[in-house]
């Protein structure tokens, strides 16, 4: 369940250093490099949580940028206070809507995405909500480089058999797809587990991922 109503959880966003506000964002695509202040690679985790996932990789990697975005100000809050206490300069956030991803990347921007156990919207009318689903692949073809990858795990079968569906008609193919990721141990090596996925494991509920890049150009 997802934490909304922090009395002030806005505020803090707001005033925190490590948050791309929202009056900046319309000058960030084409300008990350600036931003960081140096040419490394780019990686965004698309619907963060409290920050775990993204924060472990951002502190292995040293040598590659990463943006959080998350659009819950009360969840976004707990990754900043993970900041506060070990702070990392390749690490920024976004408090935004994923479907305004492209008015903050520029095309070809972005070097690897990464959806961990999104929102599965459930119901047939808000598919195109969920963050695995054509539309929204549409949107990281625009701002992924050549040779870019999409990461996504969840522990959701329905949404990730749902995902994989979308990939064809999409023109994205598939490098990897396995339905139990804890049951292989080489895929196994080098996992970052999140929030969720930590808690569901332990439950024995098997976590499905996949790797996947556009098959073709944008706009094809």
């Amino acid at each position: 369940m997802r934490l909304r109503n922090i009395t002030g959880s806005r505020e803090t966003i707001a005033a925190s250093p490590y948050v791309i506000q929202e009056a900046v964002q319309p000058k960030c695509p084409g300008n990350w490099k600036d931003i960081f202040g140096n040419e490394n690679p780019l990686h965004i985790e698309i619907g963060m949580g409290k920050g775990k996932f993204i924060h472990t990789m951002a502190k292995a990697h040293p040598e590659i940028n990463y943006i959080g975005i998350e659009k819950y100000s009360s969840v976004l809050l707990r990754a900043i206070q993970k900041m506060e206490r070990e702070e990392l300069s390749n690490l920024k956030f976004l408090r935004m809507d994923a479907e305004n991803i492209t008015s903050v990347f520029g095309p070809g921007e972005v070097d690897r995405i990464y959806l961990n156990f999104s929102d599965p919207w459930p119901k047939d009318r808000h598919a195109k909500r969920r963050l695995p689903s054509g539309e929204f692949l549409a949107r990281y073809r625009v701002i992924l480089k050549p040779g870019g990858k999409l990461e996504f795990k969840t522990d959701n079968r329905d949404l990730f058999d749902f995902a994989v569906g979308e990939l064809e008609p999409a023109g994205w193919k598939a490098e990897l797809v396995t339905y139990d990721l804890h049951g292989d141990e080489e895929l196994l090596k080098g996992n970052v587990m999140t929030e969720y996925e930590e808690k569901f494991s332990a439950m024995g509920n098997p976590i499905c991922k996949y790797i996947i890049s556009p098959d073709g150009p944008a706009g094809k």
